[in-house]
């Protein structure tokens, strides 16, 4: 029987994963965090699901304090890991809800992998590759991490991820967000941000997802806008949608409240 708790370690896909496991239930739900941060983000949904459903969040690969190898990280390999890590876990089939990153993930996997869903949460998310624009400003990026550190990167970054309102009002929580970044090594930004220019499109695949979906976004995101998430659900069958106000790209803890909510409804019909 697995250990149940904070930050346990498990070896999948040659890799050591910390992950978190609480709560108990008959689906679990398990999260997964955005770029660039870590499992601690799910925070606001872990103190709220726990006394009701089994919460699982994990650290990927060379984030928060899961290890590296020498791998390309790319999101396919992410992917690989979400379902290598359930193997370990003896987890047939879950719920699983993925901001950004962690949303492009999921697509991944559930595209290739159906039957290891009962349903997925996209949150903050879209189907979209990078365009070539946006490709190049990765890759500038990364240069800039390369000669400069994070700083720079944290102070920019989250300035596009939160509203006006949070940058203003839950200052606290903004600066959670920017230790969570400079924590991580440059190396595995650099890495990540590769993965994330290089992308695939998953937009392709939508109308293949079969299981139940919710789809959830700030209002005020900048990053995957409001129409992003329409399209989703114009194209996922079973799918409803939620924009929520107030919240840019971080709307899980933006509004955590609304987001539990939403979360809390869509898992009632398991």
């Amino acid at each position: 029987m697995q250990a149940t708790g904070y930050d346990i370690n498990i070896k999948a896909n040659n890799i050591t994963f910390c992950y978190d496991d609480v709560g108990k239930g008959n689906i679990p739900v398990l999260f997964v965090h955005g770029f660039p941060f870590d499992k601690s983000m799910w925070k606001p949904q872990f103190d709220f699901l726990k006394s009701t459903h089994r919460v699982i969040a994990v650290d990927l690969r060379g984030f928060g304090k899961s290890t590296d190898n020498l791998e390309k990280a790319s999101i396919t390999l992410f992917a690989d890991d979400l379902i290598k890590l359930m193997d370990g876990l003896d987890i047939k089939k879950a719920i699983v809800c993925g901001l950004s990153m962690g949303g492009y993930i999921v697509l991944n996997a559930v595209n290739r992998f159906p039957e290891r869903f009962a349903g997925i949460i996209l949150s903050d998310t879209q189907c979209n590759a990078d365009t070539p624009e946006a490709r190049e400003k990765r890759y500038k990026t990364i240069q800039q991490i390369e000669a400069d550190g994070l700083i720079d990167f944290a102070e920019s970054f989250v300035k596009n991820i939160f509203s006006k309102n949070s940058l203003e009002e839950r200052k606290d929580q903004v600066e959670k967000i920017k230790k969570i970044i400079l924590s991580t090594s440059p190396k595995t930004v650099a890495a990540a941000l590769v993965a994330l220019a290089e992308r695939w499109e998953s937009c392709s695949g939508l109308n293949s997802i079969s299981v139940p979906a919710l789809i959830l976004c700030g209002k005020e995101d900048i990053i995957t806008p409001p129409e992003r998430a329409e399209f989703l659900h114009q194209n996922i069958k079973n799918s409803k949608i939620q924009i929520i106000d107030g919240a840019g790209h971080m709307s899980n803890i933006e509004q955590s409240n609304v987001f539990n909510k939403h979360i809390e409804d869509f898992l009632s019909a398991f």
